[in-house]
């Protein structure tokens, strides 16, 4: 009996000597982890966009004298990441939400310089022509780094563009994505000019597009 007890006790130290310590259970689960990272990493992935929490915030410049700034909607928008990157995708904007954000009005029962009047104005022939061109868009056609590179079309006008400095949070599948696109307002018959020589529209019109959304189930 002494025997056989001698060979139980040897045999389960053996068994527990086979089997993975403590350290390499730990090591298992971190390359596990570090592997699901990777995998994520490499696929492309749908975001379902909520374009009610999405928006574009513009910039327009009086050389010398004043800045006006606000925001539009986003009629629409696609976008797929991959890693911490943007690969694919492009947005719509309602140019009928134009809403500035900035103080330099008069009143709004004055004749003229008030923030009614701008938003007209901007609507309006001169600039973006809204009642025969409602939406202006903008689809990506390739990614390089934090850069991307696509079509924008503004009244009825395409010329490639980019928007840099792309940043891709993501949070317990929530996705918010960032970038700055600037464009020369020329390029597209946003020709207005005040005819005032120290009153001088800047060409380029700069847009911050912050686009927010979730990571679709594919499933």
């Amino acid at each position: 009996m002494k025997h056989i007890a001698v060979i139980i006790a040897a045999t389960s130290v053996a068994l527990v000597a086979c089997g993975p310590s403590e350290a390499e259970i730990a090591e298992q689960k971190r390359k596990a982890y570090e592997d699901s990272l990777a995998t994520v990493a490499s696929m492309e992935r749908r975001v379902d966009v909520d374009a009610a929490a999405s928006q574009l915030e513009w910039k327009g410049t009086m050389l010398g004298i004043k800045a006006h700034f606000g925001t539009v909607a986003l009629a629409d928008a696609k976008l797929v990441v991959k890693g911490p990157s943007v690969v694919a995708g492009g947005f719509v904007v309602d140019l009928n939400t134009i809403t500035p954000k900035d103080t330099l009005y008069a009143p709004d029962e004055s004749n003229q310089g008030t923030r009614a009047h701008l938003v007209g104005h901007l609507q309006s022939p001169d600039f973006f022509d809204v009642a025969n061109h409602p939406t202006a868009s903008f689809e990506i056609t390739r990614q390089e780094g934090n850069t991307l590179y696509g079509n924008l079309t503004v009244r009825g006008v395409t010329h490639e563009e980019k928007v840099t400095d792309v940043v891709v949070n993501e949070e317990n599948g929530q996705v918010t994505a960032t970038g700055t696109l600037t464009f020369d307002r020329q390029k597209y018959g946003v020709a207005w000019s005040s005819g005032v020589k120290d009153a001088v529209l800047s060409d380029d019109i700069e847009v911050k597009v912050t686009i927010v959304g979730t990571i679709a189930n594919e499933a």
